[in-house]
């Protein structure tokens, strides 16, 4: 499992956009030391996986957590994807 500390995104305010750009090598195992509330905005055929579980496809709409300090990844689709970051 690769650990970065790399940010393979734009920000903008609670806005977080990632490029169909970047390598899928940029897009790495990581865990935040906040808890993340997610809403899925704008993407084609991204999915996001959880450690020890199946990828589940990111689809406009989708609401999810992601729990602090568990090793997630984003596995790169067709288009940018734009999400929603809160961490409240």
């Amino acid at each position: 499992m690769e650990i970065s500390s790399g940010r393979p995104y734009t920000e903008d305010g609670d806005l977080r956009t990632f490029s169909v750009e970047n390598a899928q090598e940029e897009f790495v195992w990581h865990r935040d030391k906040e808890r993340r509330r997610v809403t899925v905005l704008e993407g084609q055929a991204w999915q996001f996986q959880f450690e020890e579980n199946i990828p589940m496809e990111l689809k406009e709409g989708l609401k999810f957590i992601i729990p602090e300090m568990i090793y997630h990844r984003l596995i790169k689709g067709k288009t940018d994807l734009v999400l929603r970051i809160e961490t409240r």
